[in-house]
């Protein structure tokens, strides 16, 4: 018997995210979870966003929830649909980036018995993600999504994935959602402020690595203030740029891959290293070189939201346990008058300004001197994301990544996100000039997004490069195996023609002033726009390597 105060349990739970703050829900849908789509038929205040493969639900995800604080969200179904988006959920953990998968999943009478496209979820998604657990009582929906909804956004954030038996989504209960949870409260202890201080008064060339879990519009504004008034240079975490910005007269430069040399020396001869919500993982230091784990010589302060990240690769001599913005207030909120600025963070800004102005080279069309078109022609808080591939250098060394956030990237290097990212983006800032760079490669895994795109009215620009071949693990190949070209080589279709198909406006660009005639083309428009640039496999890299020249350094 159903009285007047019970719900399906499929509507509670949708009531409950919506209690939350979730306010977009990304989507392949599947049978096991209709009667949650039935819920989200009567919500208009839910934008439900229909993709065409689960890796690109998850990406969208993942970058909602990069650009928001909250946890992005996707629905998907059993088996494929979970083993699909679990290239999303990894990219969240990795990324430190708040998310919730919801996985329709077999009936609760048919588990353990390798029912219809059944996976154990806990033990799939538990190495990948904060937190996977299945809800099998209706009634304790509100305790699952607040808990997966704190989980989410606490200390270091990430993923969190809940299975829903189908069965259970009928179920009629009288519980309640629960009241809005946030992020607990993590101020900087004065002592651990002090006691850094001290160590930058006796320091001689201190540089600091921002960026990661937890940074935010305020975190970046806070400190930015308090580097500037210490001049103290800022290197950014990999493909964390608009963690300060890049006016900013201490920006030192990005790690990563292909980073200024520069910046490495300063970064291996630092006396101090001041590492603030980056992981320091492998791609931020070279490989756990730069600094290296147990840095002698080196002394490191690691400011993180997680514990459980300090301490954990590398040898700690001040660990902090505080949240991004409210550590980056306090310091700058901090009486240091005392101290005499470093000539450092001016000198580190130079050189990479020097760094990332492009200098045209030999080539029919030029990525460098396209991107620096780019620079004069786009709004400087245009957001730019991408996924995996050496076409992104480019990008990463001469792109300004003004406001925030204008960056989103993965820092796992998973292929596909660049397309999915920007419709998450163009739905969420639709007043915003959003960028989608791809290879071919890249592009292909999961260019079906552009079907996303304009079914959802996105406005975006999407530039492909395509030098047909993996460019990167081509770039290795030649480096360890010259001449020997195995497995690399692509085949592609015509780029422009297939986004047409799709409904997209399209341009084959062959020519950098080509490139000039058709961004400016392009920026004159509505809807999906795509940029077809066909490059030489020469160039290979935005440092500088060429084919030819790797081929050379093994003779």
């Amino acid at each position: 018997m159903v009285s007047d105060d019970t719900v399906s349990a499929a509507r509670l739970l949708v009531d409950c995210l919506r209690v939350q703050g979730c306010d977009r829900v990304f989507t392949v849908p599947g049978e096991s979870f209709l009667p949650v789509l039935d819920a989200l038929h009567d919500c208009g205040d839910v934008d439900l966003v229909t993709c065409r493969q689960e890796g690109g639900a998850a990406f969208m995800a993942c970058a909602d929830g990069a650009m928001t604080g909250k946890p992005g969200v996707a629905f998907v179904t059993r088996g494929p649909g979970a083993t699909n988006a679990s290239i999303g959920v990894h990219v969240a953990h990795q990324d430190s980036q708040p998310m919730i998968l919801f996985v329709g999943d077999v009936g609760r009478e048919m588990r353990d018995r390798e029912g219809f496209q059944e996976v154990d979820f806990s033990a799939f998604f538990g190495p990948i993600s904060k937190w996977a657990a299945r809800i099998d009582d209706a009634a304790r929906i509100p305790e699952y999504v607040a808990r997966a909804w704190s989980v989410a956004i606490a200390g270091r954030p990430g993923p969190v994935v809940l299975a829903l038996p189908e069965d259970m989504l009928s179920d009629m209960v009288s519980a309640m959602p629960r009241p809005p949870v946030s992020r607990p409260a993590q101020p900087l202890c004065p002592d651990a402020m002090q006691a850094l201080d001290a160590m930058i008064a006796d320091a001689a060339s201190p540089i600091a690595i921002i960026g990661g879990a937890g940074w935010n519009a305020k975190a970046r504004d806070h400190f930015a203030e308090w580097a500037e008034r210490l001049g103290l240079p800022v290197a950014t975490a990999f493909r964390r740029q608009d963690a300060i910005p890049p006016s900013s007269p201490v920006y030192a430069g990005n790690l990563g891959y292909g980073p200024n040399p520069k910046l490495l020396d300063r970064v291996r001869n630092a006396d101090l290293v001041i590492a603030v919500g980056a992981r320091l993982g492998e791609a931020t230091t070279d490989g756990y070189t730069i600094p290296t784990p147990d840095h002698p010589g080196q002394l490191l302060v690691h400011i993180h939201p997680d514990p459980e990240e300090l301490g954990r690769v590398y040898r700690t001599d001040l660990a902090i346990c505080a949240d991004m913005a409210e550590f980056a207030e306090s310091a700058a909120l901090w009486a240091d008058g005392s101290l005499i600025p470093f000539d450092a963070g001016a000198e580190a800004h130079a050189e990479w300004e020097e760094w990332a102005t492009p200098k045209p080279a030999d080539f029919a069309l030029d990525l460098a001197s396209c991107v620096g078109f780019m620079r004069e022609t786009l709004p400087s808080d245009a957001i730019v994301c991408n996924g995996a591939g050496n076409f992104s250098g480019w990008w990463h060394r001469y792109w300004r990544y003004d406001g925030f956030p204008t960056q989103l990237a993965p820092t796992a290097g998973a292929m596909g996100y660049g397309v999915p990212a920007a419709v998450a983006a163009a739905r969420r800032f639709p007043e915003r000039t959003v960028v989608a760079l791809a290879g071919d490669g890249d592009f292909l895994m999961n260019g079906q997004e552009l079907a996303t795109a304009i079914q959802h009215g996105c406005d975006m620009l999407v530039i492909l490069v395509d030098n047909g071949a993996y460019g990167t693990i081509r770039m290795h190949q030649e480096r360890e195996f010259p001449g020997r070209v195995s497995g690399t080589e692509l085949a592609n279709p015509d780029f422009a023609a297939l986004a047409r198909a799709y409904g997209c406006w399209a341009e084959r660009i062959e020519t950098t002033e080509a490139f000039e005639a058709a961004l400016t083309d392009a920026k004159g428009r509505i809807g999906v726009r795509l940029l077809h640039c066909v490059i030489e496999v020469e160039q290979l890299a935005a440092s500088g390597a060429t084919v030819s020249g790797l081929r050379a350094r093994k003779r």
